[in-house]
């Protein structure tokens, strides 16, 4: 009796299968060459009817305009007024500058809902990418400032000339500046040298970074770590300020006798906190949702690239004395200059 032994060629087979990686990676490193041209946006970016895209059309530029007018408006208002060259409205003046960051996105979805091409060129997406990161980051850096520079009005009012001076202003600006073009820059180099094998369509109205990653058939590991450390470093020191203040704030707060200092600590404060609340919660809420839901991820990212722009200048203008008295006073100006206009013609 004679016994066959069939031995399987583990080798063979290992060098087919390193073949075919080989050629996958080619193919993937090809394509991603070749991505130099457009990243196409999907049209059903919401599940709508194509009849509603004309109303989501209408309702975006309006909130658009009214974002370009408010924001406009508050850094024209600031400017002008002597009374407003203090800290606070400082801070404000350069938040309504930053809120401008929804035209990075807000002109490129609007024509894209407008017409048949879904596109936007790879250049076009690396820019957008990175200003936007660029801006919410610095937003995330500003509020916190406002938030230590509210500490330091309520808690140490007597030493807030000091301590709040135009010079540590001019400082904590200028870093947030430099905080987020560091942030974007690494996120930006990071994203984009990934390999979009899969897919070149963004299931997106815009470039993000949650997006890019589900078309990308590079090794997610490293970036996802990378990514998760940069939020940790930005998102827990910013959180943490915005935190610490507002405790002592409330602590100082209700120590106050005065009702009426109580209740003017407690608007201001109020009215910063909510903005805060917004732009955070929409963001958590953005890129903590699980990848199968992405429709809710769209609507928080409108939350923070529409809503919070226009409420902005609204909450601090309707909810703010020296802000209305200003307005009133550019308002009087006017009708005097229209009015001598008239007399002269």
């Amino acid at each position: 009796m004679t016994m066959t032994l069939h031995f399987c060629d583990s080798s063979q087979t290992f060098v087919h299968r390193t073949e075919d990686f080989y050629a996958y990676s080619h193919q993937c490193n090809k394509q991603h060459s070749e991505l130099t041209d457009f990243v196409v946006l999907r049209s059903s970016s919401f599940r709508v009817c194509p009849e509603l895209h004309i109303l989501l059309l209408l309702r975006f530029l309006l909130v658009y305009v009214m974002i370009l007018l408010g924001n406009i408006g508050m850094v024209v208002i600031i400017m002008n007024d002597p009374q407003l060259n203090t800290p606070m409205y400082f801070f404000l003046g350069n938040l309504s500058f930053i809120d401008f960051y929804s035209s990075v996105i807000a002109p490129k979805a609007m024509i894209n809902f407008w017409s048949g091409s879904k596109s936007i060129s790879f250049a076009g997406c690396v820019t957008q990418f990175f200003l936007f990161t660029l801006f919410i980051v610095t937003e995330g850096f500003v509020l916190a400032a406002m938030a230590y520079d509210h500490f330091i009005a309520i808690c140490n009012p007597l030493l807030y000339s000091v301590q709040m001076s135009s010079h540590l202003c001019i400082q904590l600006v200028a870093g947030s500046y430099f905080c987020g073009c560091i942030s974007s820059v690494l996120q930006t180099s990071m994203t984009f040298t990934l390999s979009f094998c899969t897919s070149h369509t963004i299931d997106h109205f815009y470039c993000d970074d949650r997006p890019l990653q589900r078309i990308s058939c590079s090794d997610l590991y490293i970036h996802k770590m990378v990514s998760f450390f940069l939020c940790s470093i930005i998102v827990l020191p910013t959180v943490i300020v915005i935190i610490v203040s507002y405790m002592y704030i409330v602590s100082t707060v209700l120590k106050i006798h005065s009702t009426e200092g109580c209740k003017k600590a407690f608007s201001t404060c109020s009215s910063h906190l909510g903005v805060e609340s917004m732009l955070y919660g929409a963001i958590f809420f953005m890129y903590l949702t699980p990848d199968r839901f992405p429709e809710l991820s769209k609507v928080a990212s409108l939350c923070y690239i529409f809503v919070t722009p226009m409420l902005n200048p609204l909450i601090y203008s309707l909810r703010n004395k020296d802000v209305k008295e200003a307005l009133r006073k550019i308002q009087q100006k006017k009708i005097f200059l229209f009015n001598s206009f008239l007399i002269l013609i």
